[in-house]
């Protein structure tokens, strides 16, 4: 072989062996710029979610409140608005006991005892006074 056949060979070797080594500095490179990427978005992720969940909590605070402020509330003190029954007693309409119009039921807080009279007889003998049937 000549020299210049040789100089040649050692010069495609030299630069082979440049190429390498860059090729391996850049993935060392690359590899360190994917652990700062993810220390980076390992910290991102953990303010960001720290500052969310105390947001979160500033915010839904004052509702829990209200809210167990409003469980306090007896809610047979609330008309919830929908129609719900009575019996009648000897307290409150007596002559209504056993009747077979008797109606009972309360709308918006109001009692509709039967159709012949919506708030009840005053005495115990109501004229309009059927047997219920059984």
């Amino acid at each position: 072989m000549e020299k210049w056949q040789e100089e040649f060979w050692d010069m495609i070797e030299i630069v082979a062996d440049e190429v390498e080594r860059f090729f391996v500095g850049m993935t060392e490179m690359i590899d360190s710029l994917f652990e700062i990427t993810e220390e980076i978005s390992e910290q991102v992720q953990n303010t960001i979610a720290t500052e969310l969940d105390q947001y979160l909590q500033e915010l839904t605070d004052p509702i829990l409140e209200i809210y167990s402020e409003l469980e306090d509330i007896v809610v047979d003190d609330i008309d919830l608005g929908f129609p719900y029954p009575v019996e009648p007693c000897q307290e409150k309409n007596p002559a209504c006991i056993g009747c077979r119009h008797y109606h009972g039921q309360v709308y918006s807080g109001n009692l509709l005892v039967c159709g012949m009279h919506p708030y009840g007889w005053e005495d115990e003998n109501c004229p309009d006074w059927e047997q219920e049937e059984l």
